[in-house]
């Protein structure tokens, strides 16, 4: 669970930066990394183009791959890995797979190696996401998991690391819990909401629906019931005789 887990960290990190190399080409030397617009020729390869496309955030160079089928492919490897470390797959009972996320990421590795043969600079993002062991100056650096010290908590109670998932919950195959991984010494997960969000909304609705009912109630003169069908004493003799639906003509 915690290599499945750091595999999908690390998941996030390519397809941001495969997105941005797509956009604007590799990333520029450290030293260049102030935000300036400026363009290091040098990192260009073969398979650039001409076009200039300026990175907001000027940490890349600005000039992305010139084929458009290759950075379709890239875009198209990166959204197929999202896709599929998607927290929607929990409502699609679809399970991460080990070998199959790793797949997706070699795909993406692919289509990198297709963009720029010559290969990326070391120190850009796509290739330290995608072939470096370490994440280490990334944006997920600080969740990563380390397998031999993280706890798995579940109903506010720690697993023994000897222990199996049997030996808390049981061997009933329709038992369904929420398990979350730690890190050692952090101390329980927060508790899951007790209503999720489409649940919230819906009451959200429903107590809006009602306050504004009230509102109208509060509003309405004492007497305007008096205007209601059910009001009226002879409504009943009406029906009887089938007359409620006459009219005084010109109404």
């Amino acid at each position: 669970m915690v290599e499945i887990q750091n595999l999908r960290l690390r998941s996030r990190v390519i397809v941001d930066s495969v997105r941005g190399l797509a956009q604007y080409g590799p990333m520029k030397v450290k030293e260049a990394n102030d935000c300036s617009t400026s363009i290091d020729m040098d990192q260009i390869d073969q398979g650039s183009t001409s076009d200039i496309n300026i990175d907001p955030t000027g940490m890349r160079i600005g000039i992305p791959p010139s084929n458009e089928n290759i950075r379709k492919t890239l875009l198209q490897t990166a959204q197929d890995l999202e896709d599929y470390v998607d927290k929607a797959q929990v409502k699609n009972r679809i399970a991460l797979n080990k070998p199959i996320l790793e797949d997706k990421i070699a795909n993406v590795r692919g289509a990198v190696v297709m963009a720029y043969p010559m290969g990326l600079p070391e120190f850009d993002v796509v290739k330290v996401s995608i072939d470096g062991e370490s994440l280490d100056g990334t944006y997920v650096s600080n969740e990563l998991l380390d397998p031999k010290t993280t706890s798995l908590w579940c109903a506010g109670k720690e697993f023994e690391r000897n222990q199996i998932v049997a030996d808390r919950l049981g061997r009933n195959e329709k038992t369904k819990v929420i398990a979350k991984l730690q890190k050692a010494g952090s101390g329980p997960p927060s508790r899951e909401p007790i209503v999720n969000e489409e649940e919230r909304k819906a009451m959200m609705a429903h107590y809006f629906k009602r306050n504004e009912e009230l509102k109208k109630l509060a509003e309405a003169d004492d007497d305007d019931y008096l205007n209601s069908n059910w009001a009226d004493s002879k409504e009943m003799k009406r029906n009887m005789q089938g007359l409620s639906h006459i009219q005084a003509p010109g109404l």
